[in-house]
Formats: C-alpha cells, sequence, structure tokens
C-alpha cells in the first residue's frame, strides 16, 4: 500500500465492490477502444499529432506532468474553435471498441466480476461513445470513474480534472488502494496502455498492457523500464484466456504473470 499522502478529489467515487473475489479496472481510451479519442481530437482537431507525441515522450521522460501535458492538448482543440458537442459527435463517428471487449465484459458479467472504467478522459464523452457502442442499457450498468469538464457560456471548455493538484491530473492510482484495504481483498485485474496508466501500474495484482501497432506502446515501456510484472496483450479476446484461467484456478497470478503475454 502506498505511504503518500492521497491526492484530494474534486469529484466522488463510486462504492468500492466489497465481498468480490475478482475486479477489473480498465483504462478507456486505446485500452476498450481501439483508438484514443483524445489523441484522435488532439491529432485531427488540435495542434496535431507530432506535437502530441512530443508530449507523450516528455511525460516519459519525467520532463512534464501528464496533467499539463493533457491540458494543452485539449486547449489546442479549444484554440482551433472546435465546441464540446462538435467533438463528441466526431468521436461517436470514428470511435470503436476492441474487437474481443463486449466476449470479455459478458464473461464478467457471468462470472460476478466488476468492471470498472478508469479514465484520465472526461465522463460526458465516454458515456456518449459507449452508449454508442454498446446501448444504452449495457452502458449504464459500467461504473465510469474519470474527469469531468466545465462547459462556459461562451462555448470554450476545459477539462476538470479529478485531482488537480496530481501530476497525473486524476491518478488511478486512488481506485485501486481501496481494494488493498479491504480485510479479504480481490485480484485485481487492471488494463492499461500509455502514459496515463503509470500511476496505477504498480498496484494492481494483474496488470494488462495492450500492445499498439503504431508504435505508441508507451505504458509498456514504462513498465519495462521500471521492472513492473504485466502481460502484453493485443486485444480483449486474448487477455479473456487469461483472465479464465486466474478466475477459474488454472493458473496463478504469479505464473500468468510469469508467461508476461496473453
Amino acid at each position: 500500500m502506498s505511504t503518500e499522502q492521497a491526492p484530494e478529489s474534486t469529484l466522488p467515487y463510486p462504492p468500492i465492490h466489497k465481498d468480490k473475489k475478482f475486479v477489473v479496472l480498465s483504462d478507456w481510451d486505446g485500452t476498450i477502444t481501439t483508438r484514443d479519442s483524445n489523441d484522435f481530437m488532439t491529432d485531427t482537431l488540435g495542434f496535431g499529432k507530432e506535437k502530441r507525441r512530443e508530449g507523450n515522450l516528455d511525460i516519459l521522460a519525467d520532463k512534464v506532468t501528464f496533467r499539463d501535458a493533457f491540458r494543452e492538448m485539449l486547449a489546442s482543440v479549444v484554440a482551433n474553435g472546435h465546441s464540446f458537442e462538435e467533438c463528441k459527435e466526431a468521436l461517436k463517428k470514428n470511435i470503436v471498441l476492441d474487437s474481443g471487449f463486449k466476449n470479455f465484459y459478458q464473461y464478467c458479467k457471468e462470472h460476478d466480476i466488476p468492471v470498472v472504467i478508469i479514465s484520465s478522459g472526461m465522463a460526458p464523452l465516454i458515456r456518449a461513445v459507449l452508449s454508442n457502442l454498446i446501448g444504452d442499457e449495457e452502458a449504464k450498468n459500467i461504473e465510469i470513474v474519470s474527469n469531468e469538464v466545465d462547459v462556459y457560456p461562451d462555448g470554450k471548455w476545459e477539462i476538470k480534472y479529478r485531482h488537480p493538484t496530481s501530476g497525473f491530473g486524476h491518478d488511478k492510482s486512488q481506485a485501486i488502494l481501496p481494494y488493498r484495504n479491504l480485510p479479504n481483498p480481490p485480484t485485481v485485474f487492471f488494463f492499461g496502455d500509455g502514459v496515463s496508466d503509470m500511476s496505477a501500474a504498480r498496484y494492481a495484482d494483474v496488470l494488462f498492457v495492450k500492445q499498439k501497432d503504431d508504435g505508441e506502446n508507451d505504458l509498456a515501456a514504462f513498465c519495462t523500464r521500471e521492472g513492473i510484472p504485466h502481460i502484453l496483450f493485443d486485444n480483449f479476446n486474448s487477455a479473456l484466456g487469461v483472465v479464465r484461467r486466474v478466475v477459474e484456478g488454472q493458473t496463478t497470478v504469479q505464473n500468468a504473470l510469469a508467461a508476461g503475454k496473453a
């Protein structure tokens, strides 16, 4: 358990899932979806991919915080005159689910395993895209712990960070650590892909890191550098095989991590 003082949250948390043997916490952008929606907005509506990647690499090199680099990304979209509603519609048209997520989510439902989205994005965008992809009924049953957005009368908008005093803006470890304090803590599976997941990487029992064809494997690079055990996966179908074996007692967490690949 972390000995550092927890950053104060400006937003409420849903109750943690007590008395569960397993819990899935997952990043949204680029993990459950095939493309990061905030990257998409920045690349197509903001200052572009080249400057965005410079910011990502600066985060990895500890030259700048995720909070500040991410705010700059989103500000570039606003500076180009794009309203929040325009961005929402663009994402609904262009963002799609990981090919295996529906099967993965169905397995978790059948085995009483909560699935919670832990995102550095903004809840209204996530809700809109999630509902568009899996339907309102299913979407409303998935909890989202993320940042929010402030939209102003003049049409401009900006991100409202959950943890504005943290360099992460949303320190995702704070969604995992409460489970560590339970008398009988569950096995926590965490899924991520990028720099926004660095704050959670050390605290999951089983960390799944998504591999990207475009070479933007920032979380994998961070975990390799820091010596954090993790499992590389291509999509949720391959990850499901590992989760199923752990849940059904066919393998241990230690052996799953030792394999290193889903």
